[in-house]
């Protein structure tokens, strides 16, 4: 049997998020002045330009010390640059100020999974999920399955996968994913509905099809698998 072709990235992804924010003048409040520098520093910093992005950064932290989303930021610089201890005492100071902040136990989970410490992690993204007012559930549910996927438990990241849909049904590597999981252990019915779903909402893609084609050996289908082959080659 062959195997599937496509190489599945697992991407756990954090929280920092950059507002479109105007520099603002001596009259703008310490977080609108964090905000700013956090813009710069974030830009400075996908830019590859380290130094202006540390000192964007630090300046953040300065205008307003304690500053969760500056704290993010700092952490997420020094992961950047590969510093995992600051890293980890940035996100520590961050957690003891805001320990029941959503956005940065997940960032934390995101951490410690990047880091193979996936017990831990999976509990910082159920701890970030349980709490009131955080909207980015679908996201910690996500990050969640990824990082059980890398840790090899598929069960645990196909019931993940599954919450992250309910929360979010327009999800589309979720949704790749769990058909993959669901192929694998050959529930290809649902499998199939799943990836009907995908089409309707986002078009055919290369990505699904070769799931499509794989689903079709397995289950013996072979002229569905021809079929699926062909359309991949006319997308090649």
């Amino acid at each position: 049997m062959r195997r599937l072709s496509i190489l599945f990235a697992i991407t756990l992804t954090g929280c920092v998020t950059v507002e479109s924010t105007q520099n603002p003048g001596s009259s703008a409040s310490p977080k609108e002045r964090a905000e700013a520098r956090i813009e710069l520093g974030i830009g400075y910093l996908n830019q590859g330009n380290m130094v202006k992005a540390r000192e964007n950064l630090e300046k953040a932290l300065t205008h307003y010390p304690g500053y969760y989303r500056a704290q993010l930021s700092m952490a997420h610089y020094f992961e950047k640059v590969g510093e995992k201890d600051a890293a980890t005492e940035i996100y520590e100071t961050a957690l003891k100020q805001h320990p029941q902040n959503g956005n940065v136990l997940n960032n934390y989970g995101t951490f410690l999974c990047k880091h193979g410490n996936y017990e831990r992690a999976d509990k910082f993204f159920n701890k970030a999920i349980d709490q009131p007012y955080y909207y980015l559930t679908s996201a910690s549910y996500e990050n969640a399955a990824f990082c059980a996927l890398k840790s090899g438990d598929t069960a645990q990241a196909k019931t993940y996968f599954m919450r992250t849909l309910d929360h979010d049904p327009h999800r589309a590597r979720a949704l790749l994913h769990l058909a993959k999981l669901e192929i694998e252990d050959g529930d290809f019915v649902k499998a199939r509905i799943r990836l009907m779903k995908f089409h309707q909402r986002y078009g055919v893609q290369k990505t699904s099809l070769e799931l499509l084609a794989e689903l079709e050996a397995k289950a013996g289908n072979e002229a569905l698998e021809e079929k699926y082959r062909q359309k991949i080659k006319q997308m090649s």
